[in-house]
């Protein structure tokens, strides 16, 4: 079966917040991980960013997914998956009055697990070492870390910043013993 690439503007901005969005689908609730990037859910997730949600094109989001997860945790070299993904995959540019407009021409089903990749290669580009893994263990999102000093350690501040914190309280007030 031949796949006839289509085109797409390149739209960088909202493909930062695919990136985080295919990163944290599969968040880990009540000490089990979950899965977003299959049925209703994952068709919702990659319409939402300009994708169709076919099985093909959630099951490159998924590989996509693990391959970038082990790579920002340093675990593994992923590199071998993604540039399988790239293959058949071509940026064009086009001349307009304010400078050049670039078009993404890919095989459908792989174009918005491509964004994914070209926006984390981008986030790598301008913000080295911006994009982490939440600091909490039992967490499994990541987080983009935009502060001045980049110092952001939690996804959530509200959620696992909070937990974090109360974590080292508790061994604290343990390790101290009771109060007199």
């Amino acid at each position: 079966m031949t796949v006839t690439p289509t085109t797409e503007k390149v739209l960088m901005p909202q493909d930062e917040d695919l990136l985080l969005a295919v990163l944290n689908s599969a968040p880990v609730v009540d000490g089990v991980r979950t899965e977003q990037l299959v049925g209703e859910a994952g068709k919702e997730l990659a319409t939402r960013y300009g994708g169709t949600g076919t099985p093909g094109e959630l099951a490159h989001l998924r590989s996509v997914r693990e391959a970038l997860q082990d790579l920002i945790r340093g675990r593994a070299d992923a590199t071998g998956e993604l540039n399988s993904l790239l293959e058949k995959t071509v940026l064009v540019p086009e001349a307009t009055p304010t400078g050049l407009d670039w078009e993404l021409v890919a095989p459908p089903h792989r174009r918005l697990a491509v964004r994914v990749v070209m926006a984390w290669s981008l986030v790598e580009e301008e913000m080295p070492g911006r994009l982490r893994a939440c600091a909490n263990t039992r967490c499994n999102l990541f987080l983009i870390d935009r502060s001045r000093p980049g110092t952001a350690k939690w996804c959530s501040m509200a959620v696992c910043g909070n937990r974090m914190k109360a974590r080292v309280h508790a061994s604290r007030k343990r390790e101290s013993g009771p109060s007199s």
